[in-house]
């Protein structure tokens, strides 16, 4: 038996978690390429925890607002993150924000970067949460659909809007009415990671690539293209080329958009399906153009100035990672009061000067300029209005529709 087929995941969603965790999603940059892990120290219980990435409609009894708050008598709050997620002091060991929290709140923040991708996190607390017992955290950062997927199982704790008053108010516009957390009811986010357009200027010969189009039909750059093995960002951003909303299309939207690129695959204009190794490739200039992950970008260009990067007129995609109360957490005042600290703008800008990925909090840029305003001024950061309007959200799927997907877009990529 194939330890990474068990009940009810299909061969196609078994090799999509497998690429997700090696190169993709699952081992996106936390700003140095130390996120990614390996796919076999995942059992079967983590991959079947996994299955269907879509909402499932099973939910377990009670829930973790049925746990007494211990936050007045237990000042302290342990909150489990990424690697390379966190600001850092000059000796690379201290937390500034973190300590700044506890010298004004009198919280201790217990601090882990127990988290190396989505899956593998989720089959460490899982048997705990269905159990009905805490997972001895107060507070997760998860991307979307697992913070989704938590949500709808009943495993999160509802936010008490009374210790939000910065997030509340703070919160940027395009992140605030997920569908899989209508209202941010249980979520705020961390982080934003947007799937845009990179090319090598030197590469290309001087052209700006700048659409979806551009990358399946421009015969300049045959053989020189890479798209990702992230359903969701290579067919989202096809949808949105086409004129389709990735927040609301059909099964008859997706299969234009994996007709449209797969006619780009049979004329050999695509040169490979990658993960987050397209960024050795498009450096080199052997992609000249790609999809690619905004993160990386940023990276990417402080070595490299060939790299140049585009939005696209129909748009692009964004997802979140998400900071979350577990169900069962001791100290949910405490977590909810850390979550708001971080949407003090000073706060988020030293963050954000850290990580380079998307802010979440409006009014960061000023304080951001005062760290590093080529920070500041970088769209791929803190995006303008315009920007903004222009992202789109990939919608929640059923476990029907991710099994369906999932295994059109692995014949179409070869998988």
């Amino acid at each position: 038996m194939d330890p990474y087929e068990p009940d009810g995941l299909s061969e196609a969603q078994s090799a999509a978690i497998r690429r997700s965790i090696a190169g993709g999603r699952g081992a996106l940059t936390r700003r140095s390429l130390l996120r990614a892990s390996g796919a076999g120290a995942l059992g079967l219980g983590a991959l079947a925890a996994l299955a269907g990435c879509g909402i499932p409609p099973a939910r377990r009894d009670g829930g973790g607002e049925n746990a007494d708050d211990h936050s007045a008598k237990e000042r302290t709050v342990v909150f489990s993150n990424w690697t390379e997620y966190m600001d850092v002091g000059d000796d690379n060991t201290s937390r500034p924000s973190l300590a700044a929290f506890t010298r004004r709140t009198g919280i201790k923040v217990k601090y882990t970067e127990d988290i190396n991708d989505n899956v593998e996190f989720f089959g460490k607390i899982r048997p705990q949460l269905a159990a009905g017992q805490s997972t001895g955290r107060d507070l997760i950062c998860v991307t979307d659909w697992l913070a989704g997927r938590m949500i709808s199982l009943g495993w999160a704790q509802k936010l008490d809007t009374a210790l939000l008053p910065n997030a509340y108010a703070r919160l940027s516009a395009q992140f605030r009415a997920p569908d899989w957390d209508p209202g941010r009811a249980y979520t705020y986010p961390w982080t934003g990671i947007s799937t845009v357009i990179a090319y090598n200027i030197k590469a290309t010969g001087g052209k700006t690539v700048d659409s979806v189009s551009q990358l399946l039909d421009d015969r300049s750059l045959k053989g020189r293209v890479g798209l990702l093995t992230e359903m969701r960002d290579t067919v989202g951003m096809a949808l949105l080329d086409l004129g389709k909303d990735p927040a609301r299309f059909t099964d008859d939207d997706y299969d234009s958009a994996l007709a449209r690129l797969q006619k780009a695959v049979d004329k050999k204009q695509i040169r490979r399906f990658t993960g987050n190794d397209y960024t050795s490739d498009l450096g080199k200039g052997d992609l000249a153009a790609c999809l690619a992950w905004a993160g990386d970008v940023i990276q990417l260009q402080a070595d490299n100035p060939d790299i140049r990067y585009a939005i696209p007129a129909a748009g692009y995609l964004t997802s979140t990672d998400n900071l979350l109360i577990p169900a069962g957490a001791r100290r949910r005042a405490n977590a909810t009061r850390l979550i708001d600290y971080y949407y003090e703008p000073a706060v988020a800008a030293r963050l954000a000067a850290y990580i380079n990925y998307v802010c979440p909090v409006d009014g960061v840029a000023a304080e951001l300029a005062r760290i590093d305003p080529a920070l500041a001024s970088n769209a791929l950061i803190v995006p303008d209005k315009a920007m903004a309007a222009r992202s789109h959200a990939f919608r929640s799927l059923t476990s029907e529709e991710e099994k369906a997907y999932e295994e059109k877009f692995a014949k179409l990529i070869g998988a």
